[in-house]
């Protein structure tokens, strides 16, 4: 079969590679009708997340047939349609009892590494590196899906592949992190970056009644996007953020604020960013916490600082003293998946939101892939999202 294949920093190639096999008896095959690129992605194109391998099938967000079923899977069967999940859960052990699906302890076959670097294993994730169980990623005409008695969402054929198909990563990331918020209806909601997860996030804090969302980024259409989305913006390449956001909240501040940029934040307007965007320059192994310094900086008193944005080491001075003078509570980490599937994909069966709205580009094969990577990486031809067609 083709596959998107991880070969080095910034090289990334569609190669031949053997087709999956059923492995263990909760398996799954899945023969893949559409993938996407994810910003996460972008990180092990950069070379950002360590253990990466020459070899490794990349790939998060995917979704398609189910073609084969191991003897111990009851719950597929051969032709159903489904949405897989970005974390594999075994729905077993006492992280997943208690809801913490992106914390379960049996999924990782590579957890004693994990737990070395982080005190714990943790949910194996697809095409994420070996510290993240090495497990072949779905920008591939067919994945292996272990424990696919547990992860996998079954969905109507009245929707489209491009209505359901971020329920595997994106849009349950974007509505954990507006949860996350706590909001009520008197809320304000400030969003740093506009990248498909921040997008949704404008879109799932209006779902869950927030009064206004304001969205900061500097690239044009993904402001435009948030616009759609129903949020104010703020160009940070025009505008102090800082200064800006107390403008429109009249110096109240924003009640909860949403970092949703990660490891690669750039930019700085304040004393205190600058001179951690000096030292940031000059220890270019440490992850740079930019937008997170803005956003523990612009969050009021009292308020909460939500992070989807993807960290996967040590990162650079964190205004901690900020935080916790303020008060501020921090909610963070990899997405419960499996609490939000179904809640989710009935908001898109009733008409509440069609998340495909943020995808600008598609390809029928997986040929086009290692440019596409490039494209969406430099924002290059307006490009928000990339969805390819493994099998035409």
């Amino acid at each position: 079969m083709r596959a998107l294949v991880w070969h080095g920093k910034e090289d990334i190639r569609c190669d031949s590679v053997p087709d999956p096999t059923i492995q263990e008896g909760r398996d799954a095959i899945i023969k893949v009708s559409a993938c996407a690129i994810c910003g996460s992605d972008l990180h092990l194109m950069g070379g950002f997340v360590p253990t990466m391998e020459s070899g490794d099938i990349l790939g998060h967000e995917c979704m398609g047939e189910v073609v084969e079923v191991g003897r111990d899977n009851t719950k597929l069967k051969i032709g159903d349609r489904v949405v897989v999940p970005f974390t594999i859960c075994c729905g077993e052990c006492r992280q997943c009892k208690w809801g913490n699906w992106s914390a379960c302890e049996r999924t990782n076959p590579n957890g004693e590494m994990q737990a070395k670097q982080y005190g714990y294993p943790l949910a194996a994730l697809f095409g994420f590196s070996h510290i993240t169980g090495g497990i072949p990623g779905g920008q591939a005409q067919y994945v292996r899906v272990p424990y696919a008695d547990v992860g996998p969402i079954k969905v109507p054929d009245s929707l489209t592949d491009e209505q359901v198909l971020f329920l595997s990563d994106i849009f349950p990331t974007a509505y954990m992190a507006a949860e996350h918020c706590e909001i009520t209806p008197e809320d304000t909601i400030a969003i740093w970056g506009c990248g498909p997860v921040g997008v949704l996030a404008a879109k799932s804090c209006l779902l869950l009644g927030a009064k206004r969302v304001i969205s900061i980024d500097t690239v044009p259409e993904r402001l435009a996007l948030a616009r759609e989305a129903g949020a104010k913006t703020i160009d940070f390449g025009s505008q102090n953020v800082q200064e800006t956001l107390m403008e429109m909240t009249h110096g109240q501040g924003p009640d909860a604020v949403i970092e949703a940029v990660g490891m690669e934040a750039h930019g700085a307007d304040t004393l205190m960013q600058k001179v951690s965007s000096a030292v940031m320059a000059a220890t270019v192994s440490m992850e740079r916490p930019f937008a997170l310094n803005q956003a523990i900086l612009a969050c009021r008193p009292g308020g909460i600082v939500s992070m989807p944005g993807v960290f996967a080491g040590q990162v650079g001075p964190v205004a901690l003293g900020a935080f916790m003078q303020k008060g501020l509570t921090w909610k963070t980490g990899q997405t419960h998946m499996q609490r939000y599937l179904k809640p989710l994909l009935e908001r898109i069966e009733k008409g509440e939101i069609d998340p495909s709205f943020i995808i600008s580009h598609r390809a029928s094969s997986l040929e086009e892939g290692p440019e596409l990577y490039k494209t969406f990486r430099d924002k290059k031809d307006k490009c928000t999202k990339v969805v390819l067609r493994p099998n035409g």
